[in-house]
């Protein structure tokens, strides 16, 4: 299978006056397309900085983070911005849903960015709602909605643009253990369709659905393991 995202002896290094802090320290592993990956590890042990340098809103101090062949390092931030928009959809733990819009509204937000709107857009806003189980949801918003059909929109809206990488964040910590287990259940059905997702999580169980388990200690990696994916 195809590498979708290539991290290449990865540091971050964070300066705090005359302190420097080694959030990420030599870091390698390769992504592939339709492969399903929880990253783990205790607060602290570089989690949110490496979803950050995976979800290009950050760039390493040292080494290369490659996303479908392209050195993000190399790319300014109009070209980082369209990278996020095509090629990585973001779910997240709180949502972050447009309490304004309704379901199909919020599904079609990264169109309303690149200038997308269309008769097409809003064909595949339908049939991604569909597609969670929200066909019956579409003009409701955000405060009409429990947390799990929130999450539902969420996913929908991360698939939206067709992104190679689905880059979940905690996604089920705001949910109850069944409602969990829902959206855990769609995750697979996604890896099963080709989807690469990498959940970063720090519940064991959840982490052990992914067919891969990545965890870090002190900003290295400490272990990559199989999951029950």
């Amino acid at each position: 299978m195809a590498v979708v995202a290539e991290l290449d002896e990865v540091t971050r290094i964070y300066k705090m006056g005359d302190t420097e802090v080694r959030a990420l320290d030599g870091i390698s592993v390769k992504f592939s397309s339709a492969e399903y990956w929880s990253i783990m590890g205790a607060s602290g042990s570089g989690k949110s900085t490496l979803l950050n340098i995976l979800g290009c809103i950050d760039t390493p101090t040292s080494g290369a983070y490659l996303v479908g062949g392209k050195d993000t390092k190399s790319l300014d931030d109009d070209s980082l911005s369209d990278l996020r928009g095509t090629s990585i959809g973001f779910i997240f733990q709180s949502f972050n849903l447009i309490q304004q819009l309704n379901v199909i509204e919020n599904i079609m937000v990264p169109t309303f960015y690149r200038d997308q709107e269309s008769s097409k857009s809003i064909e595949r806003a339908e049939q991604l709602a569909q597609r969670v189980g929200l066909e019956d949801r579409l003009l409701h918003r955000p405060n009409e909605l429990s947390g799990g059909q929130q999450q539902r929109v969420a996913i929908a809206r991360a698939l939206m643009n067709d992104p190679q990488i689905i880059l979940a964040d905690e996604a089920t910590g705001n949910l109850d253990s069944q409602t969990t287990e829902e959206i855990l259940d769609l995750f697979s059905e996604l890896h099963a369709e080709g989807k690469t997702i990498l959940l970063v999580t720090h519940e064991l169980g959840v982490g052990k659905r992914a067919q891969n388990i990545l965890t870090l200690k002190d900003g290295k990696v400490f272990s990559i393991e199989d999951g029950n994916g």
